[in-house]
């Protein structure tokens, strides 16, 4: 198989988005390290997020519970697979059996002192990028919009 045709088959099997922020990189970055401040905006609307642990480096974890506006919650269990202090955050993002559901990677690039941030997820086949793109997109952005509002209050 050559590289084209990998990089076209990866591509089928990602999800962005992407935001500018107006906040600095170094705020925008503590929101999603900090677990008081993560458990503030993450999320899509009419969602809520209990941190149980949050330990932000290589081979540390994430575990936290996102309670939906029915009642239902969604546990959730990431490990850190690389962390670059303001610039990149990568994860695999798993169930509570161990099984890697998808990939993310985050970056925060500076624009004019805003925060350019960019999520994006590797699923592990097409078909679960179609699934998740019926929803992960719009709770993406409904997530970009309170992690906007999040810092408008911090600064």
């Amino acid at each position: 198989m050559n590289a084209a045709v990998d990089l076209n088959e990866l591509a089928k099997r990602q999800l962005k988005i992407s935001r500018l922020i107006s906040a600095p990189r170094a705020l925008v970055f503590q929101a999603f390290t900090d677990a008081k401040m993560i458990s503030n905006w993450w999320g899509p609307n009419g969602f809520r997020t209990t941190t149980v642990s949050k330990d932000v480096r290589p081979g540390g974890a994430w575990k936290f519970t996102m309670h939906g506006p029915d009642g239902t919650d969604f546990p959730n269990h990431i490990v850190y697979t690389k962390v670059v202090p303001n610039e990149r955050l990568e994860w695999d993002h798993g169930s509570k059996e161990g099984e890697v559901m998808f990939k993310a990677v985050v970056t925060f690039e500076d624009e004019a002192g805003q925060t350019r941030v960019t999520l994006q997820h590797t699923m592990p086949t097409v078909e679960a990028r179609e699934q998740a793109a019926k929803y992960a997109i719009e709770g993406g952005n409904q997530t970009l919009t309170r992690l906007e509002q999040h810092l408008a209050t911090q600064q």
